[in-house]
């Protein structure tokens, strides 16, 4: 899912495409590469040595009594997002993030239950107990570490995890020569619900003298039916998911992206406030599957080396 900033920037067409086909997805120019997520201390972005008496090799250790005993963090996502998280042709949970945490239960000893939701729903539902954690390809922002934007009531530590921005997706061969969000005005754009993409067409809204004529949905992939029906003449999305629906859509044949990635940020694990011993569990298993390799051959089976960091940092959005 670009920052999400008074929303996810969050993002999503769930097609089943081939590995070589999505490993050509993020190999041109990215945004969320841009920005270097490493910071100060721990609330700033740094990473953190785990504490307590837990040994570092048993990060099990320093998961709370009551997940390491159910073996289990149930994962609140908006699983219409391909290749983030979407449902495959048999109907499993799959993608980036789902690859990922599979790699994070590994060294905790855990399962990752992925559960589907509405996005702009998801800090509220895990801050109310339905979920342990958010995995969603959320933006960390400083308005949602502090419960401000809409889509975050009660707030959210974010453990980071992979970066991406915006991006602009339209019909196949530009016929409204979109180049930039400035060539929106006039036209009919959708985007997510509770997004930062959303917030992307509002800010360019109050610029245009021709107001843009905004689509909102619940869900993405609604954004992307929208586009290819014709009822929408581009699409403001997650950069990789903007390019998962240019090589996959209708054989490749379908959409574009036009323009520059825009406003790259971290994603996030999101974290309950009240959890720091989970966040921290979490920061460790994340950095050690960064160190030893892990976390490369995940990205590299999804072809989306571009979005990868090199520390696992805390609360490092902006």
């Amino acid at each position: 899912m670009t920052p999400r900033t008074t929303a996810r920037g969050n993002r999503r067409l769930a097609a089943a495409g081939s590995l070589a086909a999505v490993a050509l997805l993020l190999l041109t120019a990215c945004g969320d590469q841009t920005d270097d997520a490493s910071g100060g201390d721990a609330s700033e972005g740094a990473t953190e040595e785990p504490s307590g008496d837990a040994p570092t090799d048993d990060l099990s250790a320093l998961l709370p009594a009551d997940i390491r005993e159910s073996g289990r963090i149930e994962v609140g996502s908006d699983i219409a997002y391909a290749p983030i998280e979407y449902y495959d042709e048999n109907d499993e949970v799959t993608g980036i993030d789902p690859a990922i945490a599979a790699a994070l239960g590994e060294v905790l000893g855990v399962e990752f239950v992925f559960t589907n939701g509405t996005f702009d729903g998801l800090v509220l539902g895990m801050n109310s107990g339905r979920y342990d954690v958010i995995m969603s390809a959320m933006t960390d922002t400083a308005e949602r570490q502090q419960g401000v934007s809409e889509d975050a009531e009660g707030g959210a530590d974010f453990v980071n995890y992979f970066q991406a921005g915006s991006s602009i997706l339209v019909p196949a061969g530009n016929p409204e020569g979109i180049g930039g969000v400035e060539d929106l005005c006039g036209l009919a754009v959708a985007a997510q619900q509770g997004t930062a993409n959303e917030a992307i067409v509002e800010e360019q809204q109050a610029a245009c003298d021709e107001p843009i004529e905004p689509i909102v949905n619940d869900v993405d992939s609604d954004s992307i039916t929208a586009l290819q029906t014709g009822r929408a003449d581009a699409v403001i999305t997650d950069f990789p998911v903007a390019l998962y629906n240019e090589r996959e859509a209708g054989g490749g044949e379908l959409f574009e992206v036009v323009g520059e990635q825009m406003d790259a940020a971290p994603y996030g694990i999101a974290v309950p406030k009240d959890n720091p011993e989970l966040r921290d569990a979490l920061q460790a298993a994340m950095q050690r599957i960064i160190d030893d390799g892990t976390y490369a051959e995940v990205l590299a089976e999804w072809g989306a080396e571009t979005g990868a960091i090199t520390e696992a940092t805390v609360n490092a959005g902006s």
